[in-house]
């Protein structure tokens, strides 16, 4: 069963705000009622007048757990639905760029404010660029994360073939950097793999081939409105656009922008994505 953390954040700051809010509203007033009738009875001693108000204030422990949790619960969901939002890379499909166990920072409003859960956009202030790394909702299963490179913008012609990359009938610039000598995935040889530097209209980076594999399915897509075509940058590698389609606008996440962490390698912390 897919677990919806953005949900239960929602539902959790919800219930919290909707209790302090009703103690705030109309149980709070009470309590000072009745703390203030108890100190005008004149039957009872001083010390007694003062224990019994301070009793009678004492909010119950959902108020008092209500009251410590919801700005805490509040300050989080805002953070993660409108500014950043924190991913564990779990596949090889971007290696070299991004390794597994990789934990990285995705950026919530560069494509746009979206309200949390529903995923409505309701602030346009950007668009996914050719080369950027980003995550999205896999179309085939939007519970489902998945992370890949924009590769094709609305309109594009993309082809791969034989290995090669073009972009409206244009090959895409690539220099051969040797021999892959990085970490590699369980149960996969490190020493069978290129790593190639890809300009991607001026977006360089890293990706990895591996040259006496079979080329991942090949073809020509043209990418409709309102959609991006994704590839992983492991080429020889990664369930993308060449499988199962177009991203659509209304799936996207954010733009991953850098790794905070990964405990297989702390170099890597602070590397901006790119």
């Amino acid at each position: 069963m897919d677990f919806d953390f953005a949900l239960l954040l929602v539902v959790l700051t919800t219930v919290t705000g909707v209790v302090w809010l009703f103690d705030w509203l109309l149980l709070a007033r009470r309590r000072a009622h009745r703390a203030e009738a108890i100190k005008a009875m004149t039957a009872l001693t001083e010390e007694e007048r003062e224990a019994r108000a301070r009793t009678a204030m004492q909010e119950s422990v959902p108020v008092e757990y209500a009251r410590s949790f919801f700005p805490v619960l509040l300050v989080i969901l805002l953070f993660r639905s409108f500014i950043a939002e924190p991913f564990k890379i779990p596949s090889g499909s971007m290696m070299p760029t991004l390794l597994v166990g990789d934990f990285i920072l995705v950026n919530k409003f560069a494509y746009g404010l979206r309200l949390p859960v529903l995923n409505t956009k309701i602030l346009d202030v950007g668009e996914p660029k050719r080369g950027d790394v980003f995550v999205f909702r896999y179309p085939q299963n939007p519970k489902e994360d998945y992370i890949k490179r924009v590769i094709g913008l609305p309109g594009d012609e993309i082809t791969y073939r034989n290995k090669v990359l073009s972009v409206n009938g244009k090959p895409v610039e690539e220099t051969d950097l040797g021999a892959y000598t990085g970490p590699t995935e369980p149960g996969r040889r490190k020493d069978d793999a290129q790593v190639k530097r890809e300009n991607l209209e001026g977006v360089e980076h890293r990706i990895l081939e591996i040259p006496q594999a079979w080329s991942a399915k090949e073809g020509t897509w043209v990418v409709p409105a309102g959609h991006y075509f994704a590839m992983g940058d492991n080429r020889d590698n990664s369930a993308d656009s060449r499988f199962w389609g177009f991203v659509p606008e209304a799936n996207l996440v954010g733009k991953a922008f850098v790794i905070w962490m990964n405990f297989d390698g702390l170099s890597r912390i602070g590397t901006m994505i790119k």
